[in-house]
C-alpha cells in the first residue's frame, strides 16, 4: 500500500470515527436526557395526549435513533465521496 493511500485511509477512518462519536453523543443525550434527566420538565408538555417526557422515553428516542441511522448513511456517503472511498 502506498504512503499516500495509507494517509488517505487514516483520514477517512478518523472522519468516520468522528461522525460515529457525534451521533452516539446525540443518541445518548436524547435517550438519557429526555427520558431520565429532564422528564419532569418535559412532562409539563402534552404530546398526542401523553406527557412529552413519557413519549420521549418510550417512542421519541426510537424516532431519534432512526433519524440518526439516516444521518449516518448520508454522512458516510459524503465521506466516501470526499475521500474517494467509493472508487477503491
Amino acid at each position: 500500500m502506498s504512503p499516500e493511500l495509507s494517509a488517505r485511509l487514516q483520514k477517512y477512518w478518523r472522519a468516520n470515527e468522528r461522525l460515529i462519536v457525534v451521533l452516539l453523543v446525540i443518541w445518548a443525550a436524547v435517550s438519557f436526557g429526555a427520558g431520565i434527566l429532564f422528564v419532569e420538565q418535559l412532562n409539563t408538555i402534552s404530546f398526542f395526549g401523553l406527557p412529552f417526557g413519557f413519549f420521549m422515553a418510550q417512542q421519541g428516542s426510537i424516532f431519534v435513533f432512526v433519524v440518526l441511522i439516516f444521518a449516518y448513511a448520508i454522512g458516510m456517503d459524503r465521506l466516501d465521496r470526499r475521500y474517494h472511498a467509493d472508487e477503491d
